[in-house]
């Protein structure tokens, strides 16, 4: 397992967990991380993550996300023995959404 392979699964554990538990905002909804991509250098990652409801509530999850940014790593910063904590990245995972579409779609 490459180096960022495993970072990207320690990250994904850990912000997940810190999501759930750290951040009481009514406006971040029900937000699942599903992927963790970290840089070759280690310098940024992006956080893939992905909401139950319309895409107005996936807009206030991901910025109520970016504004928490700081707190998520610093959370990281005490529960993981790195170097730096890679800069991290808030982006929505449509993926589902788009698997939806493509089986409506085959179903027509």
């Amino acid at each position: 397992m490459a180096r960022t392979d495993k970072l990207d699964s320690i990250l994904l554990r850990e912000i997940s967990t810190i999501i759930l538990q750290d951040i009481n905002d009514p406006k971040l909804g029900f937000p699942t991380v599903t992927a963790v991509d970290v840089a070759p250098d280690l310098k940024n990652a992006k956080v893939y993550v992905s909401f139950l409801g319309k895409n107005y509530k996936k807009r206030d999850g991901i910025e109520t996300l970016r504004k928490a940014k700081g707190l998520i790593k610093s959370q990281l910063a005490k529960r993981i023995k790195i170097r730096k904590i890679p800069d991290l990245t808030f982006v929505v995972d449509d993926t589902l959404d788009k698997a939806e579409r493509i089986e409506e779609i085959l179903n027509k």
